[in-house]
């Protein structure tokens, strides 16, 4: 397994509404993530990072979308979103302030 920095794997916090609902829920955090990067480097990137115990990592590949802006067609860039439960008794303050 190749040794890379956590943050060039967790790239950003995904800040939406449906983000803090999973939050509230389900203990669910979404984080955008390097496009190469797996499932357990994500979990071990997680931990490392803020110090939690993750159960399960699950990953979406959000698709480019068209844009258009007058007569110029174009699409915005793709990416990558880990969805990352953790166990019960652990948080991410950088959600709870917001």
């Amino acid at each position: 397994m190749s040794e890379r920095d956590p943050r060039q794997i967790i790239l950003a916090p995904v800040i939406s509404e449906k983000a803090f609902g999973q939050v509230q829920a389900h203990n669910q955090y979404s984080f955008r993530v390097a496009k190469d990067a797996h499932k357990t480097e994500i979990r071990d990137a997680v931990e490392r990072i803020f110090e939690v115990t993750v159960t399960d990592v699950r990953t979406v590949t959000v698709k480019p979308k068209p844009k258009r802006r007058g007569a110029s067609f174009g699409t915005k860039r793709g990416w990558k979103k880990a969805i990352v439960e953790l166990s019960p008794d652990d948080k991410i303050e950088l959600y709870e302030g917001a």
